[in-house]
This record gives C-alpha cells, sequence and structure tokens, in this order.
C-alpha cells in the first residue's frame, strides 16, 4: 500500500489532522517501513486496527493467512502473470465472486482491471503486506502447489499458456465496436500480458506494426529486435485502441501522430512507458519506450567507463563554468551518462536544471522542465528562464540549433557548468558541429571543456561464453593481424535459454575523450577540420571508440562483430 493511500484514509476517519498529512508522509518514506507498520510504531494506530478499518473501507473481509492454504482449484483461477502483475492471491470463491486478498487494496484501478482481465466479479480482500507477498512468491513464482516453476513463466496450473488461451478468445471475438472492443476483457488481458513479458524480458522498446497482411510486436532488447507471436490481423485496431486508452490519447484520431504515457506497477517497481502513435497506409504504428528507472544504470560507478575517463568526468562536473558535450547516434547511452554525471553532482548546495524533450526519469532533488516545441517552449526559451532561476549547472536535453547553443554559451560564461547532447559520429566531430551551426570558434575553444563520444553494444553472454580462434578475413576487417594478437583470446556467446539463444546478455558502453587542451583549443579558434582535431587529439592521447572496441574484446566483454557493427 502507498504511504499517501494509507495517510489520507487515516485523516478521512479522522485519526490524523489534515496538517499532519504531509508531515507523516515525509517521515514514514525516510523510514523505509511499510507504511501499516509505521503508522502503528507512530502511535496513530494498532495495525490490525488499520487492516480492517481499510476492508472496512473497500466493503471486504480482513484475514490473517498465516495458516492458510488456497486449494488447488482456487489458485488456478488466477494465472500466474496476474497474480504478479497485480499483486494478488485468490481466497476463495462466494456468491459475490472470487474473493481475492490484494497487496494494495486501496487501489480501485489494480480491482477493476483484474476483474476486466478475468471477465469475472472481483471481491476484494485485505492481509497484512508481508502474507500476500509471501503467498504470492510461494504459490505463483516457484515452491509451491499453484504451478511451480511454470507458473513464474506465466503459465496456469494446467499447464496451458495464457497468451495462446487468450488468443484463442481473441480469434472467436466477433466484429464490434472498435471503443468496445478495445476495453473487452481478452484484449485487455493480451495488452497487458505482452507489456509484462516485455519489461521481464528487460526491453527498452516495444513495437506494435501494421503491415497488409500481417500485425508484428517486436521488443528491442540489448539494441536489437526480436519478434514475438502475432496477434490476429484483424484485431490490430483493437489493441492499438487498447494501448490509446491506456495511455489518454485520443482513440478517434488516427490521422495525426501522438504522444501520451502509460505509467504501470510491474515486478513490484512503478513502470513509465513513452507512448508514439504514427499514422501509416495500413494503420497506426506505435511504439513504447519502457522508461524503468530501476534498470538503467543513473551512477556514474555503473557505466563502466575506462579509468582515466572517469576520473576526467568527475573532475570536471564539479567546475564551476564551461560546457560538457556527450556525442553519439540515438540509444548510445547519452542521457543516461548525462544523468549519472547529474546524480553524482546532485547535493543540497548546487541547483541542477534540466531541460529535456521528454523528461525520461524523475530526479529527486533536480527541477526537471519538459521542452514543448508545440506551445513554444523551445529549449531556447526554457534556457533563457534558466539563468534568471540561479542555477548552478543546467543539463540541455539537445542542442539542436544555434540560439540554444549560443545561450549554452552565455551561460557558461555567465558561471554556469552546462551539459548537454550532440548527434555526431565521434568526439571531435561536435566541435566542428557547433561552429557550423554558426557558434563563433573562439567562444567554443574558450567554454567546451571537453566531449565524450559515445555507443552501446551488446556483451557476451556469461552462461555461454567460449573462446574461438576468428578468421584471419575478420581480424583483417578489424584491422588487425595474426602477428599483433599474440597469445590474446577471443570470445563469443554459443546462445543459451539465458539470453534466448542470442549469445548477448546485457550491453556496455564503447567511449572516447576529447579532452580541450590548449593545442586542441588553438586548432579550434583556427575553424580547423575534424580530421585535423582528431589527428591532433590521437597524438596528445586520445583513445578512439575503435581503440576502445579492441580493449573490449581483449577483456572479453565484447565480440569483434558488435564492435565491427558500432564503430
Amino acid at each position: 500500500m502507498t504511504t499517501e493511500s494509507v495517510i489520507d484514509l487515516l485523516v478521512s476517519h479522522n485519526l490524523l489532522e489534515d496538517s499532519q498529512r504531509d508531515q507523516y508522509i515525509a517521515a514514514i518514506k525516510e523510514s523505509g517501513v511499510e507504511p501499516t507498520l509505521a503508522v502503528e510504531q507512530y502511535g496513530v494506530i494498532e495495525r490490525e486496527q488499520l487492516l480492517n478499518l481499510i476492508a472496512h473501507d473497500i466493503g471486504g473481509n480482513y484475514y490473517n493467512l498465516a495458516d492458510f492454504e488456497p486449494p488447488a482449484q482456487i489458485l488456478a483461477t488466477l494465472p500466474a502473470g496476474m497474480a504478479k502483475l497485480y499483486k494478488c492471491i485468490p481466497i476463495q470463491i462466494t456468491e459475490a465472486g472470487l474473493e481475492v486478498v490484494f497487496l494494495n487494496p486501496l487501489d480501485p484501478q489494480n480491482i477493476e482491471e483484474l476483474g476486466f482481465a478475468l471477465n469475472a466479479s472481483i471481491v476484494p480482500a485485505v492481509a497484512p503486506p508481508e502474507q500476500v507477498t509471501e503467498m504470492i512468491q510461494r504459490f505463483y513464482m516457484g515452491g509451491g502447489g499453484g504451478g511451480g516453476e511454470g507458473q513464474a513463466e506465466g503459465t496456469t496450473s494446467s499447464g496451458d499458456d495464457p497468451m495462446e488461451q487468450i488468443r484463442k478468445e481473441i480469434a472467436q471475438m466477433a466484429e464490434i465496436d472498435a471503443e468496445e472492443e478495445s476495453n473487452s476483457a481478452p484484449i485487455i488481458r493480451y495488452v497487458d500480458l505482452v507489456l509484462f513479458q516485455a519489461i521481464k524480458e528487460k526491453a527498452s522498446d516495444i513495437h506494435f506494426e501494421p503491415f497488409e497482411d500481417d500485425f508484428k510486436i517486436r521488443y528491442r532488447v540489448d539494441g536489437a529486435l526480436y519478434e514475438m507471436a502475432p496477434p490476429p490481423q484483424h484485431l490490430k485496431a483493437a489493441i492499438i485502441s487498447r494501448i490509446k486508452v491506456m495511455s489518454s490519447l485520443n482513440i478517434a484520431e488516427t490521422r495525426l501522430p501522438q504522444d501520451g504515457r502509460i505509467s504501470q506497477e510491474v515486478h513490484g517497481k512503478r513502470i513509465d512507458m513513452r507512448v508514439s502513435t504514427l499514422p501509416t497506409i495500413y494503420g497506426e504504428s506505435v511504439v513504447l519506450r519502457v522508461l524503468d528507472r530501476s534498470n538503467a544504470n543513473l551512477d556514474l560507478e555503473m557505466l563502466n567507463l575506462p579509468p582515466a575517463i572517469h576520473e576526467y568526468i568527475e573532475e570536471t562536473i564539479l567546475k564551476p563554468n564551461g560546457i560538457f558535450i556527450c556525442t553519439g547516434p540515438t540509444g548510445a547511452g547519452k542521457t543516461t551518462t548525462l544523468y549519472a554525471c547529474l546524480r553524482k553532482v546532485n547535493t543540497e548546495d548546487s541547483k541542477l536544471l534540466t531541460a529535456e524533450d521528454p523528461v525520461e526519469y524523475e530526479i529527486d532533488g533536480i527541477i526537471q522542465v519538459p521542452v514543448q516545441e508545440s506551445i513554444g517552449l523551445t529549449f531556447g526559451r526554457v534556457l533563457r528562464a534558466f539563468l534568471r532561476q540561479d542555477p548552478d549547472r543546467i543539463l540541455v536535453g539537445e542542442m539542436r540549433d544555434l540560439e540554444t547553443a549560443q545561450i549554452a554559451i552565455q551561460a557558461s560564461l555567465t558561471g554556469h557548468l552546462v551539459l548537454s547532447t550532440l548527434h555526431t559520429n565521434d568526439a571531435p566531430g561536435a566541435v566542428t558541429r557547433l561552429v557550423d551551426m554558426g557558434c563563433e570558434p573562439f567562444l567554443v575553444a574558450a567554454t567546451l571543456e571537453g566531449v565524450l563520444g559515445q555507443r552501446l553494444l551488446r556483451r557476451i553472454c556469461p552462461d555461454c561464453k567460449v573462446a574461438y580462434p576468428p578468421s584471419a578475413a575478420v581480424l583483417e576487417q578489424i584491422g588487425l593481424n595474426p602477428s599483433d594478437i599474440g597469445n590474446k583470446e577471443f570470445y563469443t556467446g554459443q546462445g543459451c535459454d539465458t539470453c534466448n539463444d542470442t549469445g548477448y546478455k546485457g550491453r556496455q558502453g564503447l567511449f572516447e575523450l576529447l579532452d580541450m587542451t590548449d593545442p586542441i583549443r588553438e586548432l579550434v579558434s583556427k575553424r580547423a577540420a575534424t580530421v585535423v582535431l582528431k589527428q591532433k587529439a590521437r597524438e596528445l592521447g586520445m583513445k578512439t571508440l575503435r581503440e576502445d572496441g579492441l580493449r573490449n574484446i581483449y577483456d572479453g566483454i565484447t565480440t569483434i562483430e558488435e564492435v565491427l557493427k558500432y564503430t
């Protein structure tokens, strides 16, 4: 149960003053204690009384499940995927419907959605949260009578795949009104399971793609797209409509692109999904970007930066002014790196402001502003406002135009550290890009502190990693010959269940750092070409992306093929 819902309940029953609400919420969150236990510790109400009060409030029963063993036929009424998704356990079937104990009985949306998904009347009930969690773990995630490991993967106790059952239900559905269809139980259950499975697989994006003869659903995992079994073609409109309903978009508008957001609790954590629709000749294409903060490495130490670059960044982000740029193509991890930098300097004595399009991860202690070009809230306009907000450090999501770049330079010259991103192929290219935009070379030279170029490539799966001798042709592609490699070993992944037979699991960054030393600043002031800057930087010790790729190959982190693909 959320702290806010418990405290609001106590306020509504006059057990706490309204003026005490925020004080208690802050104290409980800071303590980290489960809310129903915390209010007892603070002497507000005994825990059992509170749980009975919650049961009375929702019109259900309170149970102590310490010695309760649900019958197998009752467990079979609720698929494991649903039990984990909605955090609940079935207790019994009554005249009123299926009685279910919820981990958060104060969330009516969960109860309503489960009823839709099961096409049944749900009677909510209350039990101590730790008992509910323990029973879900025992009966639906292995180790109990509810189906063991099979159920942990989303199967029912009968051994059938719930996704397959839902597909059968969908295939039998008649052609009905689009809005009614998108709110029908099989469609809701199907979309919920697709999202649940994608998040379980740690997908970064979910693609729903309509074509003339089929409707594809693909997940992007570790940068590569994988296709899952498609739903019936005739229901593509209903599935897209369901996603639009979940993200509060206009389901009647199919001619224009739309952007929305879905927020769901999955595996015990809140997951945000950014939704983008695009009209195509065969219907709307929808892409969901999964924003799972717990799956993102928002700590600088977790990015596996080379030691010299890590040390340089830590020194740079503590400077009082200047510009630090991350560069690379879309999906290279630039935003993650800059967030990690901000987290490092997010202290009480520092005012941090960000302008982003859109805000991807919400971080406590940082003022984050979503840019909205459609209403005139551009990067340039937000940046001008920032300078009147007394900031110490500013993050600009992207330097898209001359106006934004010039204001960033001005902010740097007036005593602010500016972090930003650019889309260029390498670190030296970022400098010439700024000059090409129209920035004065001497201002770029004076304000720029450094440029970090990066890429993300897949790591070899540790469970199926094996050494192998690469062919002479592959070595030649990456610029090596047998005499260069000596006794060095090369590795690849054979493919196993852990990595879905891909040979890769997780991702690793490749980095190159252009340090703006005096010789580099001099070349920038003279409008030197990118190739000249790169040559000079290498003379001064810069390791290129390809060289960092070779380091990762020799360390057994990734394969030659991955490095060739991204550098």
